[in-house]
């Protein structure tokens, strides 16, 4: 069967309604000074996207620049291990080495279409701002990034690397110092400089139109992916599994599988697990969402290994999916992260990013307890190499090794 012959449902991951909600979830809820820019982005976008040449620009630079398409890996040794046989869709082996870069050339283009001459984003893992300075260098934009001082710590390399290419990176101190507070500076900072500056925000969170716009720039993952596992399968995968802190490498992986009988299944940190059971509907960073928060309504710190799934919260296409019951959302904790990784590495030589271990961590325990059938095919989603990881896991693991 090929993908066209599948039907697609039209009521998931394709527009948002008039208001920019996924069903109960997403809206624009903004300062008064930023509803016009958002305005201008959404009418923009809709304009660029539906534009041949736009479209054009977008997919070669992300062939002849980023490396698409990436491939598909089975992983033999990895599927003897669990008793399911087990494909990687290669997102680590991007420029930049993450997903990141899909979505910032893309915004990094609609920025020049526009007229801006700055980009401004937030970074928790630091692989979103190594992307966007890439794509600023690229594309001769000036790029200043905030990134929380617990996450500079421990993604120091990164913080190197978005400096060699250009960019200002701004510690965050506020708050948690993390990935939560570094989007609460690059909101203030658009609100201020909104006339010359972009706000390339790196998930599928925030106001409308962020959630659904960095979806569609990610949803060539999950195009891909398909079309890949058709070829190597001759059918669908039974499982298709992302890790999810906003959510855009499991939107977009998500994306091109809504429409098959794959079960999707998203994997949050454990200590930020937003539609866990600390999670309840909110607003946060200019969308409803599921949000971590106390009794008073406060949002509450987000633990976890991974800078990038540091956040209290979801992507509201995440909240609306597991509303309805399309897709199911699950967690790993720091230890069951630390033994994917390792168990990636030994059996095939791949060095995942503590982030997508979070997925392969919830595939080694539902394998192993029989919540994923022996036999069954999984397509795991490999966000990001593990470089960027390597002094953080050295020192967490010790005499382990």
């Amino acid at each position: 069967m090929t993908a066209a012959e599948v039907p697609v449902p039209t009521a998931l991951m394709t527009e948002p309604d008039a208001t920019g909600r996924f069903g109960n979830f997403g809206g624009r809820f903004v300062p008064e000074s930023l509803v016009p820019a958002c305005q201008e982005l959404e009418a923009h976008f809709r304009a660029a996207w539906a534009d041949p040449a736009f479209r054009k620009r977008y997919e070669d630079v992300l062939r002849d620049y980023a490396g698409r398409p990436s491939p598909v890996t089975v992983c033999e040794n990895l599927s003897s291990a669990l008793g399911v046989k087990v494909l990687l869709k290669r997102e680590d082996l991007n420029h930049t080495g993450s997903h990141k870069i899909n979505n910032v050339v893309g915004q990094g283009l609609l920025a020049l279409r526009m007229g801006k001459k700055r980009l401004v984003a937030e970074t928790g893992a630091g692989q979103h701002g190594v992307a966007t300075a890439t794509a600023a260098a690229l594309f001769g934009l000036e790029c200043t990034v905030y990134m929380g001082e617990v996450d500079m710590e421990r993604q120091e390399l990164n913080v190197f690397r978005m400096r060699l290419l250009g960019a200002e990176v701004r510690a965050v101190r506020s708050g948690s110092r993390t990935l939560k507070d570094a989007v609460n500076e690059a909101l203030r900072d658009w609100v201020a400089t909104v006339g010359h500056t972009h706000y390339c925000l790196g998930s599928v969170m925030g106001p409308h139109p962020f959630p659904w716009m960095v979806r569609e720039f990610q949803r060539v993952i999950g195009e891909e992916a398909r079309a890949q596992c058709l070829e190597i399968l001759g059918r669908d995968p039974d499982y298709v599994v992302a890790c999810a802190g906003g959510g855009s490498n499991a939107a977009g992986t998500f994306a091109g599988f809504v429409g098959t009988s794959a079960q999707l299944v998203g994997v949050e940190a454990a200590g930020g697990s937003a539609l866990g059971a600390r999670g309840v509907p909110g607003v946060l960073h200019g969308m409803r969402s599921y949000v971590l928060q106390d009794e008073f309504g406060q949002v509450l710190e987000a633990e976890s290994i991974s800078a990038g799934l540091d956040y209290p919260g979801i992507g509201p296409e995440h909240a609306h999916l597991a509303e309805v019951g399309r897709a199911r959302y699950s967690s790993a904790d720091d230890d069951e992260v630390l033994d994917a990784l390792q168990l990636l590495a030994r059996t095939e030589g791949i060095i995942p990013a503590l982030e997508p271990a979070h997925a392969l961590a919830w595939l080694a325990r539902a394998a192993r307890q029989g919540e994923v059938p022996a036999g069954s095919t999984v397509l795991v989603t490999m966000s990001g190499r593990g470089d960027k990881d390597a002094e953080q896991v050295m020192k967490l693991l010790g005499d382990r090794l």
